[in-house]
């Protein structure tokens, strides 16, 4: 597997394994399987996972603790902070510093680590100043409890005031064919200040791998049907251009998923995409697409033919955006 840099400190594999799905939102868990998946990713070079405190909520952080303990020295570790959660769900966020704290020291022991290598706002709070949040995660780093420090899903201005108090080793956002906001907005600023930046969801939550093409694709309690973009009617608006990834796919003799993922990859080498799978299958699969390449002009043709405008269904509803970290 070759390597990236996330900021100056961080060195992970070129692609990484997100892994809420394991635990939480897609349906049909099985905690062995999951095991066995996580195994079988660092024996294949993957050292770079993500996580987060809400994924459950906590089960999956402790999930991957106990998958990964045997390889500790092996691997980065990436988790999240920044959510109420209440009753079992997510209720607003929260940032204060005394809730990162807790949540640090939280999540420290959910996952069984000294350290965690990586530490995100999970969203961004309008009620805590983003200085006073990396201020505090500034002292954690100080107090050995984080290595680095990530952002998600935040704007150009709010990683430029963050990056000001203390260097960002990554910042996580969705990013797709069909989600491109970030090449007009953070993209040039994470090349222009050194920051790693690492897309979620790269395969559409599954529909950019043709594994999506009804709601009878998806498990009766699977939160993807519950997006716009998942509705019975956006769906079948969309397999169009899931005709055309295959189509594209298939003349390059590689899957859509490695189309998909290879297409993102290509663009700079300070992004490190984590798409989520629970099958050795699958991650075999992605894996390969890391070892893909793509011309400049090749980037642009398939950019071209697949476009976020053909797109029908929003990713999220506007509430849910805010209010959750999926």
């Amino acid at each position: 597997m070759k390597m990236r840099k996330l900021g100056s400190e961080l060195t992970v594999s070129a692609l990484g394994l997100g892994c809420m799905g394991m635990s939480h939102a897609y349906g049909g868990q099985d905690e062995a399987e999951a095991i066995r998946t996580l195994h079988h990713a660092v024996d294949s070079g993957v050292t770079f996972f993500d996580t987060a405190e809400v994924y459950g909520p906590f089960e999956n952080e402790k999930l991957v603790g106990k998958a990964l303990k045997p390889h500790r020295d092996k691997v980065t570790i990436a988790t999240k902070f920044g959510f109420k959660i209440e009753g079992g769900t997510s209720n607003g966020v929260n940032s204060h510093p005394d809730h990162i704290r807790a949540v640090a020291e939280a999540s420290l022991q959910r996952l069984g680590i000294e350290v965690i290598d990586l530490f995100y706002q999970h969203r961004v709070d309008p009620a805590v100043p983003i200085e006073d949040v990396v201020g505090t995660l500034k002292d954690l780093i100080a107090e050995g409890k984080i290595r680095t420090i990530g952002l998600s899903e935040a704007g150009p201005e709010t990683l430029r005031r963050a990056h000001a108090v203390h260097p960002i080793a990554a910042l996580q956002s969705e990013y797709s064919l069909w989600v491109r906001d970030p090449e007009s907005t953070v993209l040039p600023v994470c090349r222009e200040l050194g920051i790693g930046f690492v897309p979620y969801s790269p395969l559409g939550r599954g529909m950019l791998a043709g594994s999506v093409r009804t709601q009878a694709d998806l498990a009766e309690n699977d939160f993807r049907k519950t997006l716009p973009r998942f509705q019975p009617e956006n769906l079948a608006a969309n397999n169009a251009q899931i005709d055309l990834i295959e189509q594209i796919a298939a003349g390059k003799q590689i899957t859509p998923a490695q189309l998909a993922l290879a297409w993102v990859l290509n663009q700079a080498e300070f992004i490190v995409p984590i798409p989520g799978t629970r099958k050795i299958s699958r991650l075999n699969e992605n894996i390969k697409a890391a070892e893909i390449s793509l011309s400049a002009e090749e980037l642009k043709q398939i950019g071209a033919i697949i476009t976020p405008d053909q797109v029908s269904g929003k990713r999220y509803t506007d509430a849910s955006l805010a209010m959750t970290g999926l």
